[in-house]
């Protein structure tokens, strides 16, 4: 498994990975590569949907 953090974006993680919800119960993402939501503003949690773009998300 890979984590690539991209600047102002998704956590990219590829390869072998399990996601669990918060009860625990693994959530299929249905393909081998995810990205996950850093800003909070997806409306696809806990997957990017490039909300970070229009709310112009800024790692510190």
């Amino acid at each position: 498994m890979s984590i690539t953090v991209c600047p102002d974006g998704p956590l990219l993680v590829r390869g072998g990975y399990e996601l669990l919800d918060g009860d625990d119960r693994p959530i299929d993402p249905g393909r081998a590569t995810v990205a996950l939501c850093r800003c909070g503003a997806s409306s696809i949690k806990p997957f990017c949907d490039g909300s970070h773009k229009r709310a112009r998300f800024r790692a510190r």
